[in-house]
């Protein structure tokens, strides 16, 4: 009998990761001028409602380790996820780890930010993430995610 398939080969077709990094547990309150005034919750909760319109599932985690969303990619290669969608916060512009840990996975992986980093401060302006991303959607707020979310339906097969 012919050994199965890793699971990196089996993609779910209804399931999407969204992935949050540091500090991105105090939306709402942190810089509402720059971030919004949405809680990390009344987006999960918005992009509940919009995947069920979509016929997907949504997974959302937040962790101010970096390790944690390491391994969160690496959970959703083996998972065979339809696509993450990655807030890696302030991490974006300063690790290569998760640079390499998407390098690993064989899931399309969208960059997502609140607020437009090119139009911040200079050390914002660099990304890790983008080079190894399928796609970057910034500036629109907690929109931002919304867009995110209809893109990773689209790659449905």
């Amino acid at each position: 009998m012919a050994a199965p398939l890793p699971y990196k080969h089996v993609m779910s077709s209804d399931l999407v990761l969204v992935l949050n990094g540091p500090n991105l547990n105090l939306l709402g309150s942190r810089e509402p001028h720059i971030y919004g005034h949405d809680t990390l919750d009344t987006i999960a909760a918005s992009l509940d409602i919009q995947a069920q319109a979509l016929g997907l599932t949504i997974d959302l985690r937040q962790s101010n380790h970096e390790g944690h969303l390491i391994d969160w990619l690496h959970e959703a290669g083996s998972r065979g996820v339809l696509a993450v969608i990655l807030n890696a916060g302030g991490l974006t512009h300063t690790s290569v780890a998760l640079h390499d840990a998407i390098k690993a996975i064989a899931v399309p992986v969208i960059e997502v930010h609140l607020s437009n980093p090119h139009a911040r401060e200079a050390f914002r302006h660099h990304s890790h993430i983008s080079a190894v991303a399928r796609g970057v959607i910034c500036g629109f707020g907690a929109k931002s995610y919304a867009l995110a979310l209809d893109a990773a339906a689209g790659l449905r097969q």
